[in-house]
């Protein structure tokens, strides 16, 4: 059995997808198999991975499914990854040549049923580091450590899919396509420290079209999926000042949704209170940049 599963969930990213394919195709060991979740695109991506399926030149299984969102996504392969170790690999973004021998030499070396797995760095097409790096001292962490003491940037994540598979799914809302993909890291961060492994291990570009440069609208569009996430983190957040943003923005989301219920449902209640009127003037900034943004009539 391969050591690492390599998923990509794929909505409509038969322009990019390619790219990805041809970065796996030249890794320096083949200790892997990709796993594409392809989450309801229209494109010809079913072709393209179907091919790619047919030339045999790297170990691939498809699923297919109506789309979910990315979180969604992420549920499916979680229930189908059978490696010890996974990680995700969006379909805009592309692995360095030999990524998958730094990632399965480094968790033989140090690995074990202490970690939750290996975090490593993004990084841009020109070699140039996403956020800061790790401090050469700092072996191990949990996501939430790292940020809270001034680290910055997306990192890449490599986790133990028999631990992953212990936490609960991401939830799905009717008619809403996005849940954080945090929500299992919190949850995994009280329990479970990272190895830090500080080397890039995927090569990102961020698309015009993606939920990075879209959060307003997302946030408009999911608020009941970004109301889960806000409480989720007003519990597990290690800093009060996060816990309060994360209140802010919980109350924002409630008045999108319409949920009158929010101070009831909150499990900080009283930090809720306090959120209430900077959550309200955080609302009208999320509207009025809705608005603007799309030209259209909200009510």
């Amino acid at each position: 059995m391969k050591t690492l599963t390599i998923f990509t969930p794929a909505y409509n990213r038969a322009h990019t997808i390619g790219r990805t394919y041809e970065s796996l195709l030249r890794q320096t060991s083949k200790d892997f198999e990709w796993l594409v979740i392809d989450d309801g695109s229209t494109d010809n991506t079913c072709e393209l991975v179907k091919g790619w399926i047919k030339e045999n030149r790297i170990t691939i299984r498809y699923i297919r499914q109506e789309n979910q969102g990315m979180h969604g996504a992420h549920n499916t392969a979680y229930r189908n990854i059978t490696t010890e170790l996974n990680t995700c690999i969006d379909s805009d973004d592309f692995m360095p040549d030999d990524a998958v021998e730094k990632i399965t030499h480094f968790w033989k070396e140090y690995g074990s049923d202490k970690y939750a797995g290996i975090v490593g760095l993004d990084q841009t097409e020109d070699g140039s580091i996403i956020g800061t790096s790790f401090p050469q001292a700092l072996k191990e962490t949990t996501l939430q450590d790292y940020y809270a003491k001034g680290g910055s940037g997306d990192k890449k994540l490599v986790y133990r899919t028999d631990l992953i598979k212990q936490y609960p799914d991401y939830p799905l809302f009717e008619g809403e396509r996005y849940v954080g993909l945090a929500y299992k890291y919190m949850l995994i961060d009280q329990d479970y420290k990272l190895l830090t492994l500080n080397l890039p291990l995927v090569t990102v570009e961020y698309q015009l079209d993606g939920s990075s440069y879209n959060m307003y609208n997302q946030y408009w569009r999911n608020p009941k999926g970004f109301s889960f996430f806000r409480k989720t983190e007003m519990v597990c957040a290690p800093t009060l000042k996060r816990r309060f943003i994360s209140s802010i923005h919980y109350v924002a989301s409630s008045i999108i949704s319409k949920n009158g219920r929010f101070l009831w449902e909150s499990p900080k209640k009283a930090l809720t209170l306090l959120a209430v009127i900077p959550g309200v003037l955080w609302y009208l900034k999320i509207r009025s940049k809705v608005k603007s943004n799309t030209k259209m009539k909200i009510k």
